[in-house]
C-alpha cells in the first residue's frame, strides 16, 4: 500500500515537473518575442514579404518564411502518402504475421535515423540529381519535400498500418466464408473504413513535417522569398537555426527570431489540437 503511494506521487511529482518546465520555455519564449511586438506592428510582421532585420532599413515580415513552411511540409506529406499507404496495406493484409513482425523494426527504424544524415544523403543525391538536369540549383521546395517524404513515413505507416491490422482481423473471417477475395476485402471494407486513420496519420505528418529543421536546412536554399517547387525557399526552422547563433542578443532581430518560433509553435500547436480532436471524434474506440 505504502509503495503504492510513494510511487502515485511520484508520476505526479514527475507529471508536475514536465509540465513545470514546459511552461518556462513557453514563457521564455513569449518574452523574449515581446519586444518586437512594442515596436512592429504584428500584421506587419505576419504578412511582410521582406526579411531584412540587417539592413540600413531594417524590415521583418515573415510571410514568405510561413509559406515555405506550409509549401515544403505539404509537398513532402503528399509525395509520402501513397508510398505509406501502400506499404499500410503491404504489411498488413498481403504479407504473412511473421514476415510483418521483422520489417515493422526495419521502417520504425528510419524515425530512430538522425536529421542530419537525410540531409546529407538529400544534398549529394537529391540535389545533385537536380543539378544534373541542368537546373540553376538543385536545392529546392522539391527536394526538401522529397527528404521530408522519406522522414514521415514511418509516422504515416505506423497510424495506418496498425488500423488496417486491427480491420483486417475484423473482416477477414467473414471474407473467407462469404467467397471475398482479398483484393476485394482490402478496396471495399478495409480501406473505406481506414480513411478516418489515414487522414491522422496525414496530419501528424504534417506537424512532424513543420518542425523538421536540419535535413531541410541543408537542401531547400535558405533564401526567404516566396516557395515555387523548383526555387529556393527557407523555412521557420531553418531561418531560426541559421540566424539565431549570430544574432546580437537583445536586438531586434533576436526578438524576430523569437516572434518567428511564437508562430511555429502556435502552427504546431493546432495541428497537435486537430490530431487530439480527430482522433477522439472519429476513431475513439471503434478501431
Amino acid at each position: 500500500m505504502l509503495k503504492n503511494k510513494i510511487f502515485e506521487l511520484c508520476v505526479k511529482l514527475i507529471t508536475l515537473i514536465s509540465f513545470v518546465i514546459l511552461f518556462s520555455i513557453i514563457l521564455f519564449i513569449l518574452k523574449e518575442a515581446y519586444p518586437l511586438f512594442s515596436q512592429m506592428n504584428i500584421k506587419d510582421f505576419l504578412l511582410g514579404d521582406r526579411w531584412r532585420p540587417v539592413s540600413a532599413r531594417p524590415s521583418m515580415g515573415i510571410f514568405n518564411i510561413i509559406m515555405g513552411t506550409i509549401y515544403v511540409g505539404f509537398v513532402g506529406v503528399l509525395l509520402a502518402f501513397p508510398i505509406g499507404i501502400g506499404t499500410s496495406i503491404f504489411l498488413s493484409c498481403i504479407i504473412p504475421k511473421k514476415l510483418r513482425d521483422n520489417l515493422k523494426p526495419i521502417i520504425n527504424l528510419l524515425a530512430a535515423i538522425p536529421s542530419v544524415i537525410y540531409g546529407f544523403i538529400g544534398l549529394v543525391i537529391v540535389v545533385k540529381f537536380f543539378e544534373n538536369l541542368e537546373m540553376a540549383s538543385g536545392e529546392s521546395v522539391l527536394a526538401g519535400g522529397i527528404v521530408l517524404s522519406v522522414m514521415v513515413l514511418p509516422f504515416m505507416i505506423g497510424i495506418s498500418e496498425e488500423t488496417m491490422s486491427k480491420l483486417r482481423k475484423k473482416y477477414e473471417g467473414a471474407s473467407i466464408n462469404l467467397g471475398v477475395s482479398k483484393y476485394y476485402m482490402i478496396s471495399e471494407l478495409i480501406l473505406p473504413s481506414s480513411i478516418k486513420s489515414i487522414f491522422v496519420s496525414l496530419v501528424l505528418s504534417l506537424g512532424r513535417a513543420f518542425g523538421e529543421t536540419m535535413a531541410v536546412m541543408m537542401v531547400i536554399g535558405n533564401a526567404p522569398i516566396f516557395p515555387r517547387i523548383l526555387g529556393k525557399a527557407q523555412t521557420i526552422s531553418s531561418l531560426i537555426a541559421l540566424e539565431m547563433g549570430m544574432v546580437e542578443i537583445g536586438s531586434l532581430h533576436y526578438n524576430g527570431l523569437f516572434a518567428s518560433a511564437v508562430v511555429l509553435i502556435l502552427m504546431i500547436f493546432f495541428i497537435n489540437v486537430g490530431i487530439n480532436y480527430f482522433s477522439y471524434k472519429f476513431i475513439g474506440d471503434n478501431l
